[in-house]
């Protein structure tokens, strides 16, 4: 399976569905094979139920439920160790990126270019289309300085919710990760850059939803608290880091292997001709890595 979509939910009955139809609608016209996964985060209303009745007119679309609400880190961890793709993207449920943004990070991952792709609303090429508050750029661009001195170096946005994995790096990241709420990007993309997968940052087309839970004050001060864990995480080697320097050749030959029957999954389904767009960026980029 060439892709995958990992979308959190907490009760997100009434926004969940629009965002379903247009993924599903818009990956259908592609020509590859995917699955779109909701993780449903506890919810108490009624978004496991519609998400199960969609899933009957959309058939890639199924719903993994856990029993409590644990946090978006939980339910995107549980999503990515789930997934079958060679490429695991993770989204929104309201929509807040459209779909036809996706290319943009799945085709550096496909193509071998990166490991990791990240959605930016700073980085060239972002568009915003609906303004966001003040405070919720002031604490996000404040929280990524702070991060990019520690944690994320060279990353504008690490709090962006759109991400695309190789499904090497997601299975390494994310089978370490203990962080469940909000910072669990920043655990995630820490944990790559130290385990040596490669990290890209794409501009995207993004929009604000009025509808936002975020609490500037509560979730801040969850943030920082987690933040802080993180780092005493890596001082006291809570993490595995030995795949950053496999020891012998074998491991070596090993990922060379790994790398090869991606790269030949990707050349199998994507060097056929596409009539979209979409598949013409993802052929091209196909293409290119075959002739390095």
């Amino acid at each position: 399976m060439e892709l995958s979509i990992i979308i959190p939910a907490f009760n997100e009955e009434q926004r969940i569905a629009p965002t379903l139809r247009e993924v599903d609608g818009f990956l259908q016209r592609q020509g590859i094979r995917y699955e779109i996964l909701v993780v449903d985060d506890g919810s108490t209303d009624g978004t496991v139920a519609l998400v199960g009745a969609l899933g009957l007119e959309m058939p890639a679309v199924r719903c993994l439920s856990c029993l409590e609400n644990r946090g978006k880190g939980h339910a995107v961890r549980v999503g990515m160790l789930a997934a079958e793709g060679v490429v695991r993207l993770m989204c929104d449920a309201d929509g807040s990126m459209p779909a036809g943004e996706m290319p943009k990070l799945v085709a550096p991952v496909l193509s071998g270019n990166v490991d990791i792709a990240v959605g930016s609303r700073y980085a060239k090429g972002s568009k915003t289309t609906t303004a966001q508050p003040g405070w919720r750029v002031a604490w996000s661009r404040f929280a990524n300085r702070i991060i990019q001195r520690s944690l994320v170096v060279g990353i504008n946005d690490t709090q962006c919710g759109f991400k695309a994995f190789s499904a090497e790096a997601a299975i390494a990241t994310f089978s370490q990760a203990t962080i469940d709420g909000w910072a669990f990007d920043l655990e995630v993309l820490a944990l790559a850059s130290e385990l040596g997968f490669s990290i890209g940052e794409y501009g995207v087309v993004w929009s604000d939803d009025e509808r936002s839970r975020i609490s500037p004050v509560r979730d801040f001060l969850n943030v920082a608290r987690e933040f802080a864990t993180i780092g005493w995480n890596f001082k006291r080697g809570r993490y595995s880091l030995a795949a950053a320097q496999p020891q012998n050749a074998d491991v070596k030959r090993q990922q060379q292997c790994r790398r090869r029957e991606t790269e030949t999954l990707v050349k199998r389904a994507l060097l056929r001709p596409v009539p979209n767009s979409f598949g013409a960026r993802l052929n091209k980029a196909a293409a290119c890595r075959s002739n390095q």
